[in-house]
């Protein structure tokens, strides 16, 4: 055999091998420790978080998402927290937002349909804003931080599994998109002269998330919300006057331009007026904690939001969820064959477990308020609460449609709607004795506390 045959034989030999290896990361790797010293590996954990904004006002962190076979894009977990009174500037991204309002009270303010709508959102409110529509957040809660979880889908994106901020409003920190343009063609664009220009772009330089207050911001932002009130004062005479032609230069007091953030906003994105046809309704926010548990028992409750419940989740593709777990109890082993599952921890604390398709342990891992893990489709999981206090977890899925899970165990479990002779002759046990062991188990989907073993509870005592 000459050198090229052996050469092409070990080529075919090598590719073989690949074919029939299991995908990196889901192959059983035995047991290992996790987080808090639990058995199993901490492999769906997202441990890694990037500051992508830091200001005075707040900050912006984002966990990166797992890429799997059959799907283009990961999604990203979003954590954007700002202090009272603060602003995060206008801009718009290359990806859409699922927004949850986890603690405080926020206008968002954005552009749908070519028209600039707001809308006020309090603790448990979802509400979508669409990739490539410009935005505004204002923390309006009275002395009260503001903390949102988000989806970032960035099936959109520009780049490969990231996402890219546009800020149209900024100064020399953030940059505005506009300070791109040739100066020309902005004073030609606005109407404007070259030194009303350069004030205009060249104030902010406090970050992304900036204080609206006067002790702050004196000028410039204290300026744009009274600004703000008299364009709402200014609205009705618009909307009667619609045919009439408006004057760039309107004139304000002091002889300048009242630069309104709706004018800001259509004058960059080539936006008219909708002329007669009337006001845009935008979509509504749903809150959770208003909505009736789709589950509950006296071990805790479960809801799901998909697109049934809420339009705006087709368009994104996108569910949502929450979990809350009685001291000690345990949403029963499940699988999702629909979604993969992304979820935080919101309150209290608890283990999660996940298991390799091979039966061994993927992950048992301790978590805690803040913590995030994702759980990927298929893959059988449970969560447990502490016995020191109640768990509860919010997240999302990767599909919008009615969520079906899996339950494994209980009361509503797969083993009790296939029991029988073959499911016997599988486990190699008596029909008898498997009917007593899958029927012990009364409740569904969540179930009771769990008792400690004999060892641990002594330690308790």
């Amino acid at each position: 055999m000459g050198k090229f045959e052996a050469l092409l034989l070990s080529l075919i030999v090598l590719l073989l091998a690949l074919s029939v290896k299991p995908s990196v990361g889901y192959e059983g790797k035995g047991k290992g420790k996790g987080k808090g010293g639990s058995e199993g590996e901490s492999a769906f954990m997202m441990e890694k978080s990037k500051q992508v904004v830091k200001t005075d006002g707040g900050e912006v962190r984002v966990l990166r998402g797992y890429m799997q076979r059959g799907t283009s894009n990961p999604m990203h977990i979003g954590f954007i927290s700002m202090e009272p009174k603060t602003m995060f500037l206008p801009q718009y991204l290359d990806s859409s937002l699922i927004l949850f309002i986890r603690t405080g009270e926020v206008k968002v303010g954005w552009i749908h349909k070519d028209e600039m709508v707001e809308k006020q959102l309090k603790t448990g409110d979802i509400y979508q804003i669409p990739a490539g529509s410009a935005f505004y957040l204002l923390n309006t809660g009275h002395g009260q931080r503001l903390s949102i979880i988000c989806s970032i889908d960035v099936s959109n994106s520009l780049g490969f599994n990231s996402f890219q901020s546009f800020f149209i409003a900024g100064g020399t920190y953030p940059t505005s998109v506009l300070a791109g343009f040739d100066k020309r063609t902005l004073v030609t664009a606005f109407n404007v002269t070259n030194e009303q220009l350069r004030e205009f772009l060249g104030r902010q330089n406090s970050g992304p998330i900036v204080y609206v207050t006067e002790a702050k911001q004196p000028h410039t932002w204290a300026s744009l919300l009274r600004l703000k009130q008299e364009e709402g004062r200014a609205m009705k005479q618009v909307e009667e006057d619609d045919q009439e032609e408006e004057d760039p230069r309107q004139k304000g007091g002091d002889d300048e331009p009242i630069w309104t953030w709706r004018k800001l906003l259509n004058s960059f994105l080539g936006k008219g007026r909708r002329g007669k046809k009337g006001p845009v309704r935008a979509p509504d926010s749903y809150n959770l904690y208003n909505r009736k548990p789709d589950f509950q028992n006296n071990y805790g409750w479960t809801m799901a939001l998909d697109e049934s419940d809420y339009a705006p989740l087709r368009h994104s593709g996108i569910g949502v969820y929450l979990v809350n777990l009685t001291a000690g109890s345990m949403l029963a082993p499940h699988v999702n064959p629909t979604a993969t599952e992304y979820g935080v921890v919101v309150r209290g604390s608890g283990t999660i477990q996940v298991v390799y398709p091979n039966g061994t342990s993927a992950m048992n891992s301790e978590v805690r308020e803040g913590d995030a893990f994702w759980i990927p489709r298929y893959f059988p999981f449970c969560q447990i609460a502490s016995r020191s206090g109640p768990l509860e977890f919010f997240g999302f899925t990767t599909s919008s449609h009615k969520n079906q899970p899996q339950f494994l165990v209980g009361g509503s479990s797969v083993l009790r709607s296939m029991i029988g002779r073959e499911l016997a002759m599988a486990f190699d046990v008596s029909e008898d004795r498997l009917k007593r062991l899958v029927d012990a188990q009364t409740e569904s989907i969540i179930l009771p506390t769990w008792p400690l073993p004999p060892a641990e509870e002594r330690r308790e005592e």
